[in-house]
């Protein structure tokens, strides 16, 4: 009796445990499947520790600077001084151009972009962010759609149309640490198509794309390097480096002012527009040196004023030292007139002598 009692015992705690386990089993599910998600999160928070460790970018612009000015540049990449971002048109192994790294950051979706607006003003609102899908249509670019996957060929991708970015910079003043700095915040490639693709040398339309912003990419940029120079190829340098250093030249269009007007708006002329775009540069260029009381190139300034100053006084030097030298030839020169006069006033001969010819003298023969 003891031993049935036993085994039914059994039979009813084995029972409990698998409902308990049928109960329990959802509930490690989901806990198990949350822990591989916080897993995978965790992966990619380190890779992006990673890479903005191997490619260490420039400091973000303050939040609450006493002092800033934003200004939107034109960048032709048709120009020398900016073809670093042009070339090369095709990928060559790990090299490749802006627009070629954009475009496959926004096909993986690794980067945001967001729509350009008619005013010209960027917006990274979550409601204003484009679909890339959307920038294929748009623009005629074909595509195929495997599953989720978007793919584009790489003769597909309108990289060699791309001629010019629109740039949004702000310079800015650091109260917390006294520096002045210029930054990118904001970047646009503009598509230059004829409006006819059938006319032949017929007017070319700009179409801005999309804007980006500049924190978004910069990781990326500080890994791939860019040739910089016509004559030394083997000089190259990060794209964040080329932005950083202000290494691009570009020409104001537009400043973030409370009328929300570009220059062309109230520059009727283009010798106006020049004009004032240079007006807009010397503003830059007087804050900065109003920062410091001196003028930006004043290292370069005294180190000229030095080598002028040597100069002086090696001039002087020089003069002193041939002073003294005319004047120890005059003495000797005296000296010497002294000499020969006594010579002749001895011999009897005349001072005639003073024109520099040789004088004769003859004698008489007895007969």
């Amino acid at each position: 009796m003891k031993r049935i009692n036993l085994i039914a015992l059994l039979i009813a705690v084995n029972c409990q445990l698998s409902i308990v386990n049928c109960y329990a089993q959802p509930q490690k599910s989901r806990v198990q499947n949350a822990r591989t998600a916080a897993a995978r999160n965790n992966t990619t928070a380190l890779g992006n520790d990673r890479a903005s460790l191997m490619f260490p970018t420039a400091v973000d612009v303050p939040e609450d600077p006493s002092w800033r000015r934003d200004i939107y540049r034109s960048i032709d990449l048709t120009k020398d001084e900016n073809a670093a971002l042009y070339y090369p048109v095709e990928p060559q192994g790990s090299d490749m151009n802006l627009f070629t790294l954009l475009f496959r950051l926004l096909n993986t979706g690794k980067i945001p972009a967001y729509e350009y607006q008619l005013d010209g003003v960027e917006n990274f609102q979550q409601s204003n962010r484009m679909h890339f899908k959307d920038l294929l249509e748009r623009q005629d670019i074909f595509y195929e759609v495997d599953g989720n996957t978007i793919r584009v060929a790489q003769a597909d991708i309108p990289s060699a149309e791309v001629l010019s970015y629109y740039v949004k910079e702000s310079s800015y003043y650091d109260q917390n640490t006294a520096t002045y700095h210029s930054r990118i915040v904001a970047l646009c490639p503009v598509l230059h198509r004829a409006a006819d693709e059938f006319s032949y040398g017929g007017d070319v339309q700009k179409r801005p794309l999309f804007w980006v912003k500049y924190d978004d990419v910069k990781t990326y940029l500080s890994g791939q390097n860019v040739m910089i120079s016509n004559l030394n190829n083997a000089a190259r340098m990060s794209m964040d480096d080329f932005f950083s250093t202000n290494h691009y030249k570009g020409e104001i269009y537009m400043t973030t002012n409370m009328q929300n007007r570009s220059l062309q708006q109230y520059c009727a002329t283009d010798s106006l527009l020049k004009k004032e775009q240079n007006r807009i540069e010397k503003q830059m260029t007087d804050f900065e040196e109003h920062i410091w009381n001196t003028p930006v190139d004043s290292v370069e300034q005294a180190r000229r004023d030095s080598i002028a100053a040597a100069s002086v006084k090696g001039k002087k030097g020089a003069k002193s030292a041939e002073g003294k030298a005319s004047s120890s030839s005059q003495r000797s020169s005296r000296r010497g007139g002294s000499a020969s006069s006594g010579k002749r006033e001895k011999s009897g001969g005349s001072s005639s002598g003073s024109s520099g010819a040789p004088r004769v003298s003859v004698r008489r023969q007895r007969h």
